[in-house]
């Protein structure tokens, strides 16, 4: 029995994750911040297979904790960074544990044994920091793919700026140790939706499908999506999951940082499937996932799959 540890394997995208190595029949190793606060991942238990889960403290910025926890791990998921919109101090909040952690992380597996695979879960935001409007090099309605240059703007939300520069750091490595012991490959999904497998309600993701499916707008920012009827590429959280399995899994896919991403919607027909009515609009495809659909074998939900199992 393989050991794959996956950092953030708690959260809306991670407890799918460790859902699916379990059904696969991996012995997963989940992370989580505050081991005393169970109720961040008490749900996990109840998932097929959990006699092969183990759960360890960790924070990605502590070194030790780091290497206890990927001691032993044939495949490694990092997914720990945070996701959160509301920030009031960037570099706390944000930037240290997003950029300090993925330098730790490299620097500790890279110093680990027996790993195979290392598998990052970047963000659409490495590809782009000011999604969901348009990059600044591209107009509205142009498509973006891997071959695309990423674009990055200071004016850009800090988590979208944090996570560009994560992803720079990763290449930066890859292209400093050209002769690891292990393959790195990165998937970066678009707004990912769907129904939590936790009760729990500090996702940013549950988040925003539920202002979006009451039509509530909390701050400046998600106002401006309202006034300018923005288009979001989306992309189900199962899917997302399937395809860090796959990842995972499969070898030849050394450097490679897949885009994950299905249709994309304007906020108003997002609206109006999450209330299970019929869009006014209709799809587009801004981020292709050509790339993750070929060596991934990942074949996307339409968004309207995700969104109506949220509302569930």
């Amino acid at each position: 029995m393989k050991t794959v540890g996956i950092i953030g394997g708690s959260g809306f995208i991670g407890s799918y994750i460790t859902q699916k190595f379990l059904r696969e029949g991996f012995r997963v190793r989940v992370s989580t911040t505050d081991i005393s606060k169970s109720e961040k991942y008490t749900h996990l238990k109840a998932l097929i297979n959990a006699k092969n889960l183990e759960i360890l403290p960790l924070r990605v910025e502590n070194k030790e904790q780091l290497q206890a926890f990927v001691r032993g791990c044939d495949i490694v998921v990092h997914g720990g960074t945070p996701f959160q919109l509301d920030v009031k101090d960037p570099k706390t909040e944000l930037f240290d544990p997003t950029i300090k952690g993925t330098e730790n992380f490299l620097q500790v597996v890279s110093q680990t044994p027996n790993i195979d695979k290392v598998v990052f879960i970047a963000s659409v935001a490495a590809y782009n920091s000011d999604f969901p409007m348009p990059p600044g090099n591209k107009a509205l309605g142009d498509t973006f793919d891997e071959s695309d240059v990423p674009f990055m703007s200071e004016e850009s939300h800090p988590y979208g700026q944090a996570k560009f520069i994560a992803n720079q750091t990763v290449e930066r490595f890859l292209k400093d140790y050209p002769n690891l012991g292990f393959e790195v490959t990165s998937v970066a999904p678009v707004a990912v939706m769907g129904k939590a497998l936790s009760a729990r309600q500090d996702s940013t993701s549950g988040g925003l499908q539920f202002l979006f499916k009451n039509k509530l707008a909390p701050n400046p920012f998600i106002q401006m999506l309202y006034d300018h009827d923005v288009a979001f590429a989306l992309v189900d959280v199962k899917d997302v999951a399937e395809a860090i399995y796959a990842a995972g899994i499969r070898t030849g896919l050394h450097g490679k940082n897949y885009l994950l991403s299905s249709e994309s919607w304007k906020v108003s027909d997002i609206s109006a499937m999450l209330n299970g009515n019929t869009p006014a609009g209709e799809a587009s495809i801004v981020y292709k996932n050509d790339a993750a659909r070929r060596d991934l074998g990942i074949s996307f939900s339409p968004a309207v799959v995700p969104l109506t199992n949220f509302g569930k």
